[in-house]
Formats: structure tokens, C-alpha cells, sequence
């Protein structure tokens, strides 16, 4: 039997947790309003304007943002790649411990905390058993019912 080849999750591949938070805040906000700007993604993650400013100007110079200072900016086309791997990833843990019962504030929480440090092939898993869940939600039920009882 062959091994699969290990892919590396978001630190392995140089993407800081500070980095994929600013990728995925500029998407939500190009697709809000068809652009991004510091001051906007500032507020968003209640961040500096420096800082920002600073952080965006990296994200440029790595090809994620295409970026004019005093200007808005959006996503190159690897940049959209990345803010819809971390959108992909974020739903699906969104989802996975919301079918769990966990409340909205945990849920929230949660998600912030883990969805980082995840292996592609523990998220993989995590989408199946999503998708499982979905297509038979009788499966579901017994192991809320299962969970509850202990």
C-alpha cells in the first residue's frame, strides 16, 4: 500500500494566521462592495490603519493583493485562491459543529480558534462527514441522542 503524499496545512505553506485573517476579511469585503480598503479592513478586524496598511503591502509583494497606496485594492488571482480555500474551510467548520448542537457564540469561537491549525486531510474528513450528515440526518440524530446520554 502506497502512502499518500502529506499536503501542508496554512503555516506549513508560509500563511500566518494574521495573513489568512486579512486574505478573508479583503474577500468578504470585495465581495460586499467590489474593493477593499485599509480603513475598511481595519475596522473589520479592529486593527490599526498602520498595521494594516503594512500587512497589505506584504500581501502585495507575496501576489495575493493587487494594491495602490491611497487607493482600494482586491485579490489577485492566486489571492482569491487562498480567500476561497479559507471561505471552503471556515463554512465547513462552521457547519460541522453547528449540526453538533454547539451554540452560535461557541460555534464562533471555536471556528476562530481551530480553523488555522487544520490538516487538509483532517478538513477532507470533516467535509465528508458534513456532507454524511446531510445526505442521512437520521445518522445525525442517533449520535446527538448518543452524545447526550453520556
Amino acid at each position: 500500500m502506497r502512502a499518500r503524499p502529506r499536503r501542508p496545512n496554512s503555516v506549513a505553506l508560509g500563511r500566518s494566521e494574521s495573513t489568512e485573517d486579512h486574505l478573508e476579511r479583503i474577500q468578504e469585503l470585495v465581495d460586499q462592495k467590489g474593493y477593499a480598503r485599509v480603513a475598511d479592513l481595519a475596522a473589520s478586524l479592529r486593527l490599526s490603519r498602520s498595521a494594516v496598511s503594512n500587512m497589505v503591502r506584504r500581501l502585495a509583494k507575496r501576489g495575493f493583493v493587487n494594491y495602490e497606496k491611497y487607493r482600494g485594492f482586491t485579490l489577485t488571482k492566486e489571492g482569491c485562491a487562498v480567500a476561497e480555500h479559507i471561505k471552503v474551510r471556515h463554512e465547513t467548520l462552521t457547519e460541522l459543529l453547528d449540526l453538533l448542537g454547539l451554540s452560535p457564540d461557541t460555534v464562533k469561537q471555536e471556528v476562530e480558534a481551530i480553523e488555522h491549525h487544520l490538516k487538509p486531510e483532517t478538513l477532507h474528513v470533516f467535509s465528508k462527514l458534513v456532507r454524511f450528515w446531510r445526505l442521512n440526518p437520521a445518522q445525525l440524530q442517533l449520535f446527538l441522542k448518543y452524545s447526550r446520554s453520556k
